[in-house]
């Protein structure tokens, strides 16, 4: 079988994919067949440029004032006193304005002008999305990428109601140990240190490894609430499930959960694609 998308032609994956669906307890209460999207093929380079364009976006441009480092009386004083030529002050004697000069100019300092957004067509963002949900499925993948899990197909799909009947962290813990899951989050509490270098005093101190991302109706629901805590763990609602939470620093493959409703939300949202057979 075949998909057309804009004006490429991609191979799906062979085979129907069909994972179990999960109660509050645990227990399975059914399977459901995952939509089409999970059978797109990994493209590690879509992925991987989608995700430099959706993180730059984020930066902000910035350079220096045009005199900063020029605000100085300082003139060279010339040849045959037996001195450098750079710029001095008058009455001082020290030098001033040229970079080498404490308080002196940069020598190339960063211009507003410098490129620092990564662009992408708009079709290959969806297409790069679409290619990192896939890699969700696969477990050699999610577990290639240091995830640690007991359960053998994911991702893990949970009714429902499992967003309000849990509340309290330690019944989402006692739900995630019975799945297979929880010792993902372990993983990333243990692996959580101190930054290497200046950052530690520029507001992010520690290193944190991404752990489960949560695919959720509701950002606020009683479940978000009281894992949004965790170690690693990330929330989002389908509609705005983007690399960046899908695929951590361009790798794809992250352990992921998502309610039923949101899987249905995410079919909607990427069927936009014809299907030629």
């Amino acid at each position: 079988m075949k998909r057309v998308i804009g004006t490429s032609m991609f191979l799906l994956l062979d085979g129907t994919k069909k994972v179990p669906i999960y109660d509050v307890e645990s227990k399975t209460i059914g399977e459901v067949e995952l939509p089409v999207i999970f059978n797109f093929p990994i493209r590690k380079d879509l992925i991987r440029r989608a995700f430099l364009a959706e993180f730059t976006a984020r930066l902000q441009p910035k350079g220096r004032d045009p005199l900063a480092g020029k605000r100085t009386s300082a003139r060279s004083l010339g040849v045959g006193l037996g001195i450098a030529r750079v710029p001095r002050i008058p009455g001082l004697g020290r030098a001033a304005f040229v970079n080498s000069a404490v308080g002196g100019h940069l020598a190339h300092p960063p211009r507003v002008e410098k490129k620092i957004h990564e662009r992408i067509n708009k079709k290959e963002k969806k297409l790069a999305t679409i290619s990192a949900l896939s890699a969700t499925s696969i477990v050699e993948i999610v577990r290639n990428r240091g995830h640690i899990f007991s359960i053998e197909q994911l991702p893990v799909i949970i009714d429902d109601s499992v967003e309000d009947k849990i509340s309290k962290t330690k019944e989402a813990k006692t739900f995630l140990e019975k799945i297979g899951i929880w010792q993902d989050i372990i993983r990333a509490k243990e692996r959580t240190r101190i930054r290497a270098g200046k950052g530690k005093r520029r507001g992010r101190r520690y290193i944190e490894p991404r752990s489960i991302l949560f695919i959720t109706n509701n950002y606020n629901s009683p479940l978000a609430r009281s894992i949004r805590n965790l170690p690693g763990v990330d929330i989002i609602e389908p509609w705005l499930v983007s690399v960046l939470h899908l695929a951590p620093g361009g790798e794809p493959g992250r352990l992921t959960m998502i309610s039923y409703s949101s899987l249905e939300e995410l079919s909607k949202r990427f069927s936009m694609v014809p299907e030629v057979v």
